[in-house]
């Protein structure tokens, strides 16, 4: 990323922060802007975590672009970034020589491109854009010699790992996370998917020898929120067929409704968590009786006795043991975060003698942004909105999403823009 001493201001516009919901003239940036701040000495509860204040508007270097933010999404990273665990994201960043003792989070915004550094080529103050969260050094040696951006050591999450994300008024990106806004899409709409549809787009594309193919069956844990969703869409326009996890019969619904053959109500069963040990004869066939009930009600749903290829994982403690009891010999279980808990158990006798694969996935490369991105703008994609809220409750919605409270689909911020409706052209 840009060496932090090598930013320049660009205010050039007012001294004081325009008011939420409100632009100044295209390219006048105020010296201040309103964000939603989270400081070290408040790290807890994001209803706490999370204030509203009135910061300088960030610099940017010649690599870099300010966009004025209209519309902000909601992911768990911004939860942890709250807690301060397990990464004191400010702590992190002032070892590495930024100067700000506060965190401005957010990894998904829409909005407009209102200043652009020296070196940026092919956008211009405002263009109309996405941005995915995928950061990194261009000059990193990984990257030089050809290899996967987002495997890089310089690689980071914007707006996680990085300051001044959407949750400003104005957000400082590296111009190659812009991507062009869907024309047909609101500023609330557009600002809703990206980071989980490319998180996920990575997962199901990324890994070479387990990608998505046409008639594979792919188990997708959360089905019915914005990374579930998002999952099974991408599954289905693959020729692929996705059987959701869910918590209700309503839920249910609502995955079929975005790209779900079927759906099985996690309640149903039992045998969450870590299973007993393998000594534990009479723990260990209950345990197994559960699993293999939870797979029986997949195959139910599949037609026949069929593992998944691909199981879709981010709850990690919780379900990892039954996703890897349960994936087909030679298939992966893809995970992308740990909801539910980091110490997850895997019982190798499943794990290697049926050659599974357990793949970590993390964020995006540009090539897969820009191909989930192109999805979107095609309407083969659904940004799957669920809610939408003003600036002022981004605290409340990172608490409930703290504390496992199920939405449906993908809750998104408005800040540059004045209602849900605003920003469709047609």
């Amino acid at each position: 990323m840009n060496d932090p001493t090598d930013r320049n201001p660009v205010a050039h516009g007012p001294e004081s922060a325009a008011d939420l919901g409100t632009l100044p003239p295209l390219g006048e940036v105020p010296r201040q802007m309103h964000a939603q701040i989270v400081r070290p000495d408040r790290y807890g509860d994001p209803t706490h975590a999370f204030r509203h204040e009135v910061v300088d508007t960030p610099a940017i270097g010649p690599d870099e672009v300010l966009v004025a933010v209209m519309a902000a999404g909601v992911n768990y990273n911004n939860v942890w970034a709250a807690r301060g665990y397990p990464v004191d994201q400010v702590a992190v960043r002032q070892k590495r020589g930024e100067t700000e003792d506060f965190h401005i989070g957010g990894s998904d915004a829409s909005g407009i491109v209102y200043a652009v550094g020296d070196r940026v080529e092919g956008w211009s103050i405002g263009d109309e854009v996405v941005v995915h969260p995928g950061v990194w050094d261009a000059d990193d040696p990984w990257i030089a010699s050809g290899k996967d951006q987002m495997i890089a050591p310089s690689a980071k999450i914007w707006g996680y790992d990085t300051n001044f994300g959407a949750f400003g008024q104005f957000a400082r990106v590296q111009s190659h996370q812009l991507m062009p806004k869907a024309e047909h899409l609101t500023w609330a709409e557009a600002a809703a998917p990206t980071l989980v549809g490319t998180t996920a787009y990575r997962m199901l594309h990324g890994w070479q020898g387990n990608t998505v193919q046409e008639g594979d069956l792919v188990l997708v844990w959360g089905g019915s929120g914005g990374l579930g969703t998002q999952a099974s869409q991408l599954v289905s326009a693959a020729g692929g067929r996705a059987v959701a996890v869910v918590s209700d019969d309503e839920r249910g619904a609502y995955a079929m409704k975005h790209g779900a053959i079927g759906y099985i109500d996690r309640r149903d069963f039992g045998h969450w968590g870590v299973p007993p040990l393998v000594d534990d004869a009479a723990g260990q066939k209950e345990w197994t009786s559960g699993a293999r009930a939870f797979g029986k009600k997949l195959w139910e749903i599949a037609g026949g006795r069929e593992d998944p290829a691909i199981v879709f994982e981010h709850p990690g403690a919780a379900t990892i043991p039954t996703s890897i009891f349960l994936c087909q010999p030679g298939g992966m279980v893809a995970i992308c975060a740990g909801t539910t808990g980091f110490d997850a158990m895997v019982d190798l006798r499943y794990h290697w003698t049926r050659q599974k694969r357990l793949q970590g996935s993390h964020g995006t490369n540009d090539a897969q942004a820009y191909a989930y991105n192109d999805l979107v703008r095609q309407g083969t994609i659904d940004p799957v909105l669920g809610r939408v809220l003003a600036f002022d409750e981004i605290p409340r919605s990172h608490a409930e999403m703290g504390r496992g409270e199920e939405v449906f689909g993908n809750t998104v911020h408005l800040v540059g823009a004045a209602d849900p409706e605003s920003g469709r052209r047609s």
